[in-house]
């Protein structure tokens, strides 16, 4: 029982400063304190729609909330107005909600709440359900300004989460699928080509691109999390390495997707033999296991702020590619003695080492430097551009004397 006991401990422990924690309290505490507030202020027995409108405002980032907390609070206001109306002049009915829903949709898009429209709805039916008949309208006005405000003051008093853990693990994931998938295509040039498996291969490779699409999802939270945040110092040096990284991976799947495409039409050509002779397909092997190995290190290496282990994963990373690229020199050679021996689909072999090139290509410290330093570059222009423009239009506006 007390080994049980400490496991638990250890556990919250652990997960105490995770973001979902972090920011389920911070909901909490928010929708806890508009109420006691609402409770003083106004004059509903159960102010409700105070924490209401808390929890709707305080789940989203520091920079969501100062660049759209006027379209959410204005979409909770109005649809708060919308269920005042209906729960004074009909209560809640089949056909009222109905006409509840329509009219919420129809004044969201007028209001402009933008993404917000179906929050005007969601507003109105919780607040209908929370107070069917009510005699003091404004009150529930005050209660949702109230929700409002605390939701906004805890969102800038207390920092909220950093969401860049859970990008950098989204981000690990994708490459440890990629490492695997290129072990699985070492695996498959051993024996007598197989249409069916490297079909399945190229269909793997295919399913990356949704992989991909939730990263990038984790990766706009993370961004958004560290955008004015207090406890980050180098915000935007934090953002271009994760964003440069997903990038680079991005471009290292699609690669990898034309590579089982080359080696689907290189089965299908040789259906009754093997893909390779024995030597080249050592050679490809040792290729593929060392990329897979440059893929995960280079995963590690842009998520380093979490991990914290830059310089062995940077190490790592060098030495698999220079491993890599000694059997790719040697795999050329090979490749190049097979298409003198046998003329036929020499530019399928040609378009399999190109496609090598560009994987280690993109994986390089080097080029991942650069890249990110042109991204560097790219944000210092643009914010000297918005400086000088607003200087610009300030002296146009100021009057002639």
């Amino acid at each position: 029982m007390p080994e049980m006991i400490n496991k638990l401990v250890t556990r919250v422990a652990r997960r105490r400063r995770e973001p979902v924690a972090v920011q389920a309290l911070r909901s909490t505490a928010a929708a806890v304190i508009s109420y006691v507030v609402a409770l003083r202020l106004s004059s509903e027995p159960n102010p409700l729609t105070a924490p209401l409108t808390a929890l709707l405002v305080v789940q989203v980032t520091l920079y969501s909330t100062l660049t759209t907390s006027i379209r959410r609070v204005n979409s909770v206001v109005v649809g708060v107005l919308i269920a005042i109306g209906f729960s004074v002049l009909v209560g809640l009915t089949w056909w009222s909600l109905g006409l509840l829903i329509l009219a919420s949709l129809v004044v969201g898009r007028l209001v402009r709440v933008d993404e917000f429209v179906p929050e005007v709805a969601i507003s109105a039916m919780l607040v209908l359900g929370v107070t069917q008949v009510t005699d003091t309208a404004w009150d529930r006005v005050l209660e949702t300004v109230i929700g409002a405000v605390v939701g906004l003051l805890v969102n800038l008093l207390l920092a909220p989460p950093l969401w860049v853990g859970p990008a950098g693990t989204a981000i690990t994931d994708l490459a440890l699928r990629m490492s695997r998938l290129l072990d699985h295509l070492g695996e498959e040039t051993l024996g007598p080509s197989n249409v069916e498996q490297a079909a399945a291969r190229l269909h793997e490779a295919r399913r990356l691109d949704n992989d991909i699409t939730q990263v990038d999802a984790a990766l706009r939270q993370a961004e958004d999390s560290l955008r004015l945040n207090p406890r980050v110092k180098e915000g935007l040096l934090f953002r271009l390495v994760l964003r440069t990284g997903l990038d680079t991976l991005e471009i290292c799947a699609v690669v990898l997707r034309v590579t089982c495409r080359t080696l689907t039409d290189l089965a299908k050509a040789r259906r009754d033999g093997p893909l390779f002779d024995t030597a080249t397909t050592a050679a490809l092997q040792q290729v593929l296991r060392h990329t897979a190995i440059a893929v995960e290190s280079f995963a590690q290496l842009i998520t380093a702020q979490v991990s914290a282990n830059a310089e062995e994963a940077e190490a790592r990373l060098t030495g698999e590619l220079s491993v890599a690229r000694a059997h790719r020199d040697r795999l050329a050679d090979l490749l190049r003695a097979s298409a003198l021996e046998d003329p036929a689909h020499w530019q399928l072999r040609g378009a399999l080492l190109t496609e090598i090139d560009r994987v280690l290509d993109e994986l390089d410290v080097d080029t991942r430097s650069q890249r990110l330093l042109e991204e560097l570059d790219r944000h210092a222009r643009t914010r000297r551009t918005v400086s000088v423009r607003g200087r610009l239009r300030g002296r146009t506006r100021e009057p002639a004397k």
